[in-house]
């Protein structure tokens, strides 16, 4: 069978509160062609339906409508799951009676084992979890990390593995030996790791993956991201958008472009030159400008809206480089509990607890000792 793979849609998500929904409506529609040009068996799509939790009223209708399309004008089999920006509660709404339609809409764990077969290939639906739920699932509180989890939820599956069939997993997780590249993506830790073993995802014929919006990811023939379909930061300005068409007999993966109505574009100048050079460019697109004068130019974010409209972010290089110099001597100053301090919040959002404070400050005299 053939299948399009694709993920991380964030329905709803804004760049710099200018509104995507119009570019995330043509970038549907170009996926829509491509499943009806292409003549897939399914469509999957590898979680992040949403962008947040809780979505807008016009984000819901935007979506329904698509899955809607989809499924039920285009007659296509729609194989989806929650991943860590959408609320699984509310995104499970109405699952009982979608799959009656071929929509199969996966937010539980527990669903995750009852394989979705279409043709000759089962597909196995693991949405974003946590590591209490798995011990919760299994009885099981030796679990401790992502990967205890990962192998006692793929040996579960393999129990219903039919003979003669392909295995695809569709899963939403950060996979060992990716690369984050994109400031949209929200970082997810599951059990204190964020990694999940590519060798525990062996028994699988492929694995859709979704949560990082570049493709290039992670570099492996059978385990794929399919990235977002639109860029979503400026981060992911010089990336390639699209989508995974996906052959399990004989195995063929193909990547097919999606081109951006309005793209991101990184510009650099002084205030003049990109004045003068505005005339030729889209003003519809998103703009990312670093103004290379010293001198300070009044009100400058206006003017330079006044021929470049949609600017999502505007900085100075030469300022920029004296508060990366500041930072450096900011550090080079800090005790090292302060950079543990800092390192912590950086990487897990939080500040460290006066207990976890504590515990430092004791592991800090103890090693200073030890080395006197």
């Amino acid at each position: 069978m053939r299948f399009l793979h694709t993920a991380d849609w964030h329905i709803g998500k804004t760049l710099n509160d200018f509104s995507l929904l119009e570019d995330q409506q043509a970038a549907f529609t170009q996926i829509e062609r491509i499943a009806q040009q292409a003549q897939v068996d399914a469509i999957v799509v590898a979680g992040d339906l949403y962008d947040r939790s809780v979505p807008s009223e016009a984000a819901v209708t935007e979506l329904n409508g698509m899955l809607r399309q989809l499924n039920l004008n285009d007659h296509f089999p729609v194989l989806a799951i929650s991943g860590n920006h959408d609320s699984a509660v509310r995104l499970s709404t109405g699952t009982d009676w979608f799959a009656r339609s071929s929509l199969y809409l996966n937010t539980t764990l527990a669903a995750a084992f009852t394989p979705v077969t279409i043709k000759d290939t089962q597909f196995f639906l693991l949405p974003f979890f946590g590591i209490q739920a798995v011990r919760n699932y299994f009885h099981d509180d030796h679990i401790k990390n992502v990967n205890d989890a990962m192998e006692r939820i793929v040996a579960e599956m393999k129990k219903s593995f039919a003979a003669g069939k392909h295995q695809v997993l569709v899963a939403h997780f950060f996979a060992a030996g990716s690369q984050r590249t994109a400031d949209s993506e929200t970082l997810i830790e599951v059990g204190g790791l964020s990694a999940v073993s590519t060798t525990v995802l062996a028994p699988f014929d492929y694995v859709a993956l979704g949560h990082l919006h570049n493709r290039k990811a992670l570099n492996e023939e059978r385990v794929k991201y399919s990235g977002s379909p639109l860029k979503f930061s400026v981060s992911e300005a010089h990336q390639e958008k699209g989508v995974w068409l996906v052959d399990t007999e004989p195995f063929a993966v193909q990547w097919v472009p999606l081109q951006p109505v309005h793209d991101i574009t990184l510009l650099k100048g002084s205030f003049r030159e990109l004045v003068a050079s505005a005339k030729g460019k889209p003003a519809t697109d998103f703009y990312d400008i670093e103004l290379t004068d010293r001198e300070r130019i009044p009100d400058v974010l206006n003017k330079l809206r006044m021929v470049y409209p949609k600017i999502v972010s505007l900085h100075r290089t030469h300022q920029a480089r004296q508060l990366a110099l500041n930072r450096q001597k900011q550090r080079l100053a800090a005790s090292p509990l302060d950079l543990l301090s800092d390192f912590y919040s950086q990487t897990t959002g939080s500040k460290l607890s006066s207990e976890q404070r504590r515990w430092a400050e004791e592991a800090l005299i103890k090693t200073t000792k030890e080395e006197q």
